[in-house]
């Protein structure tokens, strides 16, 4: 075990879950509501970790500047939030890595932005609240990421100081926070990634391609 790191928190969407299938459902439900097609799944993947902005604006083309985003955000939302674990699963790669940082005694904890009315049920139906020391949600803080303050938040849950910590995440959002808390991060390339820089140029203390790689890294493996 590297010498250095004593917790490691996770991002929740794209990171240790793949809530794609469903946030993509909602999205083409939301758009045949308004008499469109569904758009292709690889198209509406890459945006979910943008969340609702991210989801409402690649399926009816809006931005929060117009007049109509709120109404259709929260409309997207309803349909998510009754749908919620339909396809959602942890990745198949990832429940043997979690298995391993408990089995080698590793707190680990998740930090995502997904407000906790999604999160906490995601997080229960997939069995992860019985071993995640700690869920911080993007409304436990007054501040979401990029913001460091859920981060710090977290590890101040899990008494572990925040330079102590590593986080990973597939969002350059992630990147940002980590950094700006103070801990190390990994980008996790199996992740959403979005639209913007490649995922190289974030700046993570490491790019993992597997999760399998975040054992090699953290040399428990």
């Amino acid at each position: 075990m590297r010498g250095d790191i004593d917790a490691v928190l996770f991002d929740l969407d794209g990171t240790l879950i793949d809530s794609a299938p469903d946030l993509a459902g909602a999205a083409n439900a939301l758009r045949a509501e308004h008499g469109l097609p569904p758009l292709p799944y690889a198209d509406l993947r890459p945006m979910v970790g943008s969340g609702a902005r991210g989801m409402v604006g690649v399926a009816l083309g809006l931005t929060p500047l117009d007049a109509a985003f709120p109404e259709q955000r929260d409309r997207f939302l309803a349909i998510y939030e009754a749908a919620l674990l339909v396809h959602t699963r942890v990745f198949d790669d990832m429940a043997p890595v979690l298995a391993q940082l408990s089995g080698a005694g590793i707190p680990w904890g998740i930090m995502t932005n997904k407000a906790t009315r999604f999160a906490q049920p995601v997080v229960a139906g997939l069995g992860l609240d019985a071993v995640a020391k700690t869920l911080v949600c993007g409304d436990t803080t007054p501040h979401a990421k990029p913001h460091p303050e859920p981060l710090l938040e977290a590890a101040r849950r899990m008494g572990v100081a925040p330079e102590r910590c590593v986080y990973v995440g597939d969002d350059l959002r992630d990147v940002q926070a980590g950094r700006a808390a103070g801990m190390q991060t990994l980008a996790a390339g199996w992740g959403y990634l979005g639209q913007g820089e490649a995922i190289e140029a974030w700046g993570a203390t490491a790019v993992t391609k597997f999760p399998a790689e975040l054992l090699n890294w953290l040399e428990i493996a």
